[in-house]
């Protein structure tokens, strides 16, 4: 294939500035690969800086590309480039942006070579949540006598985080929708919802603990007061400004930024070793992009959202890719249910 397409913007905005464009496989330079995309995730951070939003953070040239992460298979190498061969598979980040796209040419620093039982749609969607999440976590410096509670757990960087800090020994409260209560448990975590009485709910989760660290991936403006209130110490209390200012340094990490790949790298070892499972609770074909977007627009999704550059149609359903979400039928049959014992409940009471 030499022939492919890729996503652009050239101006602010929703959904409505998004452009399919072709693309022809480009050539590399010295140092630099090119890959053939298997798969790319998508980010909230990246819609926001599409919509505008982070015009005092990121600086944008139009047109601009959307996509940092990404997987996929080596088909051309730059002078300069020993080793790695054509035909590797790879994953990484592109630190202009572009992974939506059917080919990315990169520097051969922005890759760490895929492990082999890491899956395409996991390690395409890693790079961002991923390494966010575990700065955010090695600063707090967790260990087995910390509590930490930590909200929007069940999101793209929150559901890593809490299998980071529950790997290094914490005890980990996650704040979350009830909704995502039995996914949350399932990684280690005692879940508690948000809402009027949060702070009981959380010390009643606590049972005598003393709570360490609070992360807040919400943005909620009672986050701080609340960490107060909890006696989170100085210094322990990551707010969702700061976590926003460690996801745009990894957004914009150059090829060769250490950092970025030695996370990167105990990353994948980490999802290898089944010390953290990535959830994709969405994942697209390239060409119906837009409504993968909207999946993620919708902030409901646990996990990440993720886009397949090569996903396979048998035409025995053609909207395959629109039928209902194990999450979204999981809540519908939870609420259905609920619904049922309600009515029963009223007909025992008021019989007809």
């Amino acid at each position: 294939m030499r022939h492919g397409n890729a996503v652009q913007y050239d101006r602010y905005g929703g959904f409505d500035v998004v452009q399919v464009v072709q693309q022809e496989r480009p050539e590399p330079g010295p140092g630099e690969i090119v890959v053939e995309v298997v798969a790319a995730g998508l980010n909230h951070i990246e819609r926001f800086l599409r919509e505008g939003k982070l015009q005092d953070h990121v600086e944008l040239t139009f047109p601009a590309h959307q996509g940092v992460d990404f997987a996929g298979i080596v088909r051309a190498r730059g002078e300069g480039v020993k080793d790695l061969r054509v035909g590797d598979e790879v994953m990484g980040h592109h630190p202009q942006g572009g992974t939506h796209a059917n080919w990315v040419r990169v520097p051969r620093a922005a890759v760490i070579k895929k492990p082999e039982h890491v899956g395409w749609e996991v390690a395409g969607g890693l790079y961002l949540a991923g390494c966010t999440a575990i700065d955010v976590v090695r600063k707090l410096r967790l260990g087995k006598d910390d509590t930490v509670v930590i909200t929007a757990a069940a999101g793209g960087v929150g559901h890593i985080e809490c299998q980071l800090a529950h790997d290094a020994g914490a005890t980990v409260i996650a704040l979350g929708s009830p909704r995502n209560h039995d996914y949350l448990r399932q990684i280690g975590t005692l879940p508690v919802a948000y809402g009027e009485g949060e702070e009981a709910r959380i010390r009643e989760a606590a049972d005598g603990r003393t709570i360490t660290a609070f992360i807040d991936n919400h943005g909620e403006s009672d986050a701080e007061s609340l960490a107060s209130r909890l006696g989170i110490p100085d210094g322990r209390f990551v707010s969702s400004e700061e976590r926003r200012d460690i996801e745009v340094r990894f957004l914009r990490a150059p090829a060769d930024d250490q950092e970025a790949t030695e996370s990167l790298q105990l990353l994948a070892k980490a999802v290898q070793d089944r010390r953290v499972q990535v959830l994709i609770s969405g994942f697209y074909p390239f060409e119906y992009i837009v409504d993968a977007y909207e999946d993620l627009a919708e902030m409901h999704s646990r996990g990440k959202v993720v886009i397949g550059m090569q996903t396979v149609e048998t035409g025995a359903r053609l909207d395959w890719y629109r039928s209902e979400k194990a999450r979204d039928l999981r809540d519908r049959y939870a609420d259905e249910r609920g619904a049922k014992t309600e009515s029963m409940a009223g007909g025992t009471a008021n019989p007809s």
